[in-house]
C-alpha cells in the first residue's frame, strides 16, 4: 500500500469513525501443560502468582514458559510486548481467563529467563514461536498478541494461517499508520535504560486519576509473585525488537498491506487514549483485516487490558468460545 493509498484509505478510516456499525465502543467500566498432578495442583490453588516456570528445549534454546489452567481444547498462547516478560502478564487477568482457557504464556528466544539471541528480524521473532508451538506439540493455538507481541502474532498468522485458529491483537497496530506513530517521547521513556513506575503508569495508563489508580493496582498485583522480576529484558534484546519493530515501520512495509490475507477470526482492542500505539492505529488495522472486530475501552491507554481485566477477559473468553470444565 503506497503513501497515496495510505492517505485515501486514512481519510475513509477517520468518516468511518461515526458509524458504530464499524465500531463497538465500550463506555461504561464494565499455561508445555503441567507434567505433573502436583503442578496441577498447585496451578489450580494458586494461579499465576505462584505457577511453576518450566523450560522446553527447542532446536538447544531453552524457552521459559507457564502453563495455566487444566490442559483442554485449544490453548492460547500469549505473545508478550516490548521489554515485557512472562513477570509482567497481570495475574488477575491470567486467572480469569484460565478457568475457562488452557494459558500459555512464555518468553520468547533471548528474552529473560529465555535462552538464546533475540533475532533483529520481525520474521523471526515469529518462527521463534511457533518453533515453541511446535515442540508443546499443539497443531493449532489461539494467539492473544500484547503492542509489539501484536505484530509478532500478526506475522506467525500470515506465516502459517494452519497454526492460528483465532487471532487476539491488543495494544497494538499494523507497525505504520500514517500520522498515528509513536510519539518521540513514548519512544524516549520506552527506551530508558531503566524505567520506573513513574514511567511505566505514564506510557501504559491514562493520565487520569482512575487510570491511574488502576495502573497501581495492576504493579502490586505483579509483584505478588516472590520470584517476580528475577529477569529482565537486556539492552541486546530490546534493542533487536526494536529492529524488528523498524520491519513494519514504513508505509510499503505497514502490515496494513498483509493482514487483508487473514481470514480468522481477529479480536482488536485497545485504549482509548494509548500514548505507546494512538487509538487509531488499532482502528485502520481492524478495518483492514475482513473478519475483524474492534473494542475500545474507556479512560484507559496501552494497559487497558490490565485495567479491566475481568471486563476484558470476559469478552476473551467470548470471543474464544467457553470451554469450561467440570
Amino acid at each position: 500500500m503506497n503513501s497515496t493509498r495510505i492517505t485515501s484509505f486514512r481519510r475513509t478510516v477517520v468518516a468511518g469513525l461515526t458509524s458504530t456499525a464499524l465500531l463497538s465502543v465500550l463506555t461504561t467500566a464494565v499455561l508445555a501443560t503441567p507434567t505433573t498432578p502436583v503442578q496441577q495442583n498447585q496451578a489450580a490453588a494458586c494461579g499465576a502468582a505462584c505457577v511453576e516456570t518450566q523450560t522446553l528445549d527447542v532446536g538447544g534454546i531453552a524457552y521459559a514458559y507457564r502453563s495455566i489452567g487444566v490442559p483442554s481444547g485449544t490453548p492460547l498462547i500469549l505473545l508478550n510486548r516490548f521489554r515485557g516478560t512472562m513477570d509482567e502478564w497481570d495475574p488477575a487477568f491470567l486467572d480469569h481467563v484460565a478457568a475457562r482457557r488452557h494459558v500459555i504464556l512464555f518468553d520468547n528466544v533471548g528474552v529473560a529467563r529465555s535462552g538464546g539471541e533475540a533475532s533483529p528480524r520481525m520474521s523471526d521473532c515469529a518462527k521463534n514461536a511457533g518453533a515453541f508451538i511446535d515442540q508443546l506439540g499443539f497443531k493449532q493455538v489461539d494467539l492473544l498478541g500484547f503492542s509489539f507481541g501484536g505484530l509478532v502474532a500478526q506475522e506467525l498468522t500470515l506465516q502459517r494461517s494452519d497454526l492460528v485458529r483465532k487471532l487476539i491483537i491488543v495494544g497494538s497496530g499494523a507497525g505504520y499508520v500514517e500520522g498515528a506513530n509513536l510519539s518521540d517521547k513514548a519512544i524516549e521513556v520506552a527506551t530508558k535504560p531503566t524505567n520506573t513506575d513513574e514511567d511505566f503508569l505514564y506510557l501504559f495508563f491514562k493520565d487520569r486519576p482512575t487510570s491511574q489508580a488502576a495502573g497501581r493496582a495492576h504493579l502490586a498485583r505483579l509483584r505478588e509473585r516472590k520470584d517476580a522480576f528475577a529477569k529482565f529484558v537486556n539492552e541486546k534484546t530490546w534493542k533487536a525488537m526494536l529492529s524488528a519493530g523498524s520491519d513494519v515501520g514504513k508505509s510499503e512495509t505497514s502490515l496494513l498491506n498483509r493482514v487483508g490475507s487473514i481470514q480468522q477470526p481477529v479480536l482488536v482492542a485497545n485504549g482509548n487514549e494509548d500514548v505507546m500505539i494512538p487509538t487509531f492505529q488499532p482502528y485502520a488495522l481492524a478495518q483492514a483485516i475482513p473478519n475483524a472486530r474492534l473494542i475500545i475501552y474507556p479512560d484507559s491507554g496501552h494497559a487497558f487490558l490490565f485495567q479491566y481485566p475481568r471486563e476484558f477477559g470476559d469478552e476473551v473468553i467470548r470471543f474464544l468460545g467457553d470451554e469450561t470444565r467440570p
